[in-house]
């Protein structure tokens, strides 16, 4: 399978952690441009929501094998 963006297998437990709070902040910050006047593309919006889920979903994936 495809991924988009970064290869998240690549990166360490730490450092996925870290991408999870940038993602996270990120989309916050687009969330609140976007509320106080709409931002020019909309799907920013999607894309940093996937991104999140994708490395959330990479760290639950590495949380099972470690059992």
């Amino acid at each position: 399978m495809k991924k988009k963006g970064l290869e998240l297998g690549d990166l360490t437990m730490l450092e996925l952690q870290d991408k999870l709070k940038e993602e996270r902040s990120a989309l916050t910050k687009l969330r609140f441009s976007h509320t106080v006047s709409p931002i020019e593309n909309p799907m920013q919006l999607r894309s940093k929501r996937k991104e999140v889920a994708r490395i959330l979903t990479e760290l639950r994936k590495r949380e099972l094998t470690a059992k």
